[in-house]
């Protein structure tokens, strides 16, 4: 029997197989996700002519199929060490900044979202609070650091429900799997966060999301024309749209 080497293992196990067939593969946090498939994506292919497949998960799950040599281009995370780890390892080039994100405490029911957040947390219809997870998605810790800085962590945890992504969690809120979730504030700005109520969550630190081209990208040209995209002036109005600075 054949052994099948590990790189196209990987690659069939992460990819989808259209991807085979891009001029660039992206490793996107998943909290990007409405922002690069509706706005940027498009507006790249139809500048350049080049095509993009972007695999959508946690910061931290990407990092990990990153290391275990997915054949990723570029990566752009949700936080600023994956990328810097992975150019302090030499698997990267230097990491930028392309958004900044901020959580926000969502809900269908607008009632709580009248009360604040921390209060709405305290009333007993709320038995379910979604989160992202707090190891693998820095929108987790984010609102995670929150919490604790309300003094209430510790107090929520029998009621906590995790996410792998922060993308799972606003479907636990949306779907009332959860009755209240800590979310992107750009999932705010989609036809169903449009449904529900939001509040800024000030005490939750801002989410730095950085990106890199990574040493082994099969395009690396490609790569570097849509790093430079992501800082025109184009795609700075887009995340301005989806709340994003």
């Amino acid at each position: 029997m054949k052994r099948i080497a590990p790189f196209l293992l990987v690659l069939a196990l992460v990819l989808p197989s259209s991807a085979l067939a891009a001029d660039l593969l992206i490793a996107q946090a998943a909290n990007f996700t409405s922002i690069m498939q509706d706005e940027i994506i498009p507006a790249f292919e139809k500048a350049t002519g080049l095509t993009v497949q972007a695999t959508y998960a946690s910061t931290g799950k990407l990092y990990g199929q990153i290391v275990n040599d997915a054949p990723f281009d570029m990566l752009l995370a949700a936080d600023e060490s994956r990328p810097d780890k992975l150019y302090a390892d030499g698997l990267a080039q230097k990491p930028f900044v392309y958004a900044q994100g901020q959580v926000v405490f969502w809900s269908l029911d607008t009632k709580l979202c009248a009360q604040g957040w921390k209060a709405a947390l305290q009333d007993p219809a709320v038995k379910k609070i979604a989160i992202a997870n707090t190891e693998t998605a820095p929108y987790g810790t984010s609102a995670m650091k929150a919490l604790q800085a309300a003094g209430i962590w510790d107090a929520v945890q029998p009621r906590l429900v995790f996410g792998q992504s922060i993308s799972q969690v606003f479907q636990f809120a949306s779907s009332g799997a959860a009755d209240v979730g800590f979310i992107a504030y750009s999932s705010i700005f989609t036809e169903e966060g449009k449904k529900g109520c939001f509040v800024v969550v000030d005490e939750a630190p801002p989410v730095v999301q950085a990106g890199c081209i990574l040493k082994k990208a099969p395009n690396p040209e490609a790569a570097a024309r849509f790093a430079e995209f992501l800082a025109s002036p184009e795609v700075q109005a887009m995340k301005l749209k989806y709340g994003y600075k």
